[in-house]
């Protein structure tokens, strides 16, 4: 999804990546192919999610409740173990098994080259990362968050067939709900 990547590597959050980079001791080119790795399967877990059930209404939630925000506006945040916690958290909700997150490690290391160890101590503070932009994003400049006006980021996270539109995702979703 490169929404979110766009909103992560944009200069005005470039403090975010850095501090990341400083925590987990990476190049900057290290830090860049790992979140280009990691938020891909951050974003299918996401959009998986949103289409099951109350996913849509408990990410809305989520992102009025959660304070994300804070992890791209002060970023220093990102080093407390309350981020790690929350991350922890997120992939648990996005992801369900600790297994699947293993697994999510282990394949951006091969792309990588950053090692699956770090990466699965990086997967929290990532998944923090993608909350913050999503948060950025949808809630802007903290007006109140609904369906309506959740915009670009959240449409291309249910545009599943990537066509521009998510009508056609979106009625596939209500059909499927009814169909249960």
């Amino acid at each position: 999804m490169s929404n979110i990547l766009d909103v992560l590597f944009a200069d005005e959050n470039k403090a975010a990546l850095e501090e990341v980079q400083k925590n987990f001791n990476l190049s900057e080119t290290e830090t860049r192919a790992a979140v280009e790795e990691l938020i891909p399967a951050l974003s299918r877990g996401l959009q998986k999610n949103t289409e099951q059930g109350q996913g849509m209404d408990e990410l809305l939630e989520a992102l009025r409740t959660g304070s994300h925000k804070r992890y791209m506006e002060q970023p220093t945040t990102l080093g407390s173990t309350d981020t790690v916690k929350d991350g922890n958290d997120i992939l648990g909700h996005i992801f369900g098994d600790k297994k699947v997150s293993r697994e999510v490690a282990n394949r951006a290391s091969k792309k990588s080259g950053v090692s699956s160890t770090l990466l699965k101590k990086m997967l929290p503070v990532v998944a923090s990362l993608v909350m913050g932009a999503l948060s950025k994003k949808v809630l802007g400049s903290g007006g109140p968050v609904t369906r309506a006006n959740s915009g670009g980021l959240l449409t291309s996270l249910l545009d599943g067939d990537r066509d521009g539109s998510i009508w056609d995702d979106v009625l596939g979703m209500a059909a499927r709900t009814m169909l249960r």
